[in-house]
């Protein structure tokens, strides 16, 4: 049945069973820059530890056993300012996911510089994924409050990854504590229709929006279970 499973998604994504040895390769750039506080730091860390550890997401990650999904978390700022916080993890196993989790949980925030330079986060997530060449799909997830505002234009390296065959999604987080609601709206909208323009890549990349990083949890949440499903299922 599994051998079965595989096969259909490795028809679907114009993969061979023998070439492939994972599904997807996800890569997940965390903003750590100066618009970015000790509070608000934690539950980016935390949301991403309880996302990953969501029922919805542990069953999909673990839907295909025979061709696991490998996923790695870095930190990115300034131009020279990205650290990888969990490096490349088969998730072939409860224990190796937990593992994950447990790492996320137990980060500290280092010193970081207070720049925003997207377009290189986006060419850092590249350089990943380009190792996982093995993989079905591979996968950029970059998070952000901001728009960017060093290095490369964003829109710049969008056009040089374009072959990649990567796809690039984001998360775009909103102010926790506006004065209205309606300057909430009209801000995560803002932002969303940037990093929809300059930052997105692939014919099925999308911006998924976090109204504040309390909200962080829940985004990231429905985001993992947005990302997996299709391969998922693709291979039912």
């Amino acid at each position: 049945m599994i051998r079965a499973l595989a096969l259909a998604a490795a028809m679907v994504l114009g993969a061979t069973v023998v070439a492939a040895e994972c599904r997807q390769a996800l890569a997940l750039g965390l903003d750590v820059s100066g618009s970015v506080d000790a509070r608000e730091y934690r539950l980016q860390m935390d949301g991403l530890a309880t996302a990953l550890n969501a029922a919805e997401v542990r069953e999909k990650l673990m839907m295909m056993p025979a061709a696991p999904v490998r996923v790695m978390v870095f930190e990115w700022s300034g131009p020279a300012d990205q650290a990888v916080v969990v490096p490349w993890t088969e998730i072939s196993s409860l224990a190796a996911l937990d593992g994950v989790i447990a790492t996320l949980r137990a980060t500290e925030r280092r010193d970081a510089s207070p720049g925003t330079a997207l377009g290189v986060a986006m060419n850092e997530g590249e350089l990943h994924l380009r190792a996982q060449g093995d993989c079905w799909k591979r996968t950029l997830d970059l998070s952000g409050d901001g728009k960017s505002n060093l290095g490369p234009p964003p829109r710049d390296m969008q056009a040089r990854l374009a072959r990649s065959g990567i796809t690039i999604n984001a998360l775009v987080i909103g102010v926790d504590d506006p004065d209205t609601d309606d300057i909430r709206q009209a801000e995560i909208a803002e932002l969303s229709s940037y990093f929809r323009a300059e930052v997105l890549l692939g014919p099925d990349a999308f911006v998924q929006t976090a109204l504040g990083f309390g909200d962080y949890a829940r985004a990231m949440t429905q985001k993992l279970v947005r990302e997996l499903e299709g391969l998922v299922l693709s291979a039912r």
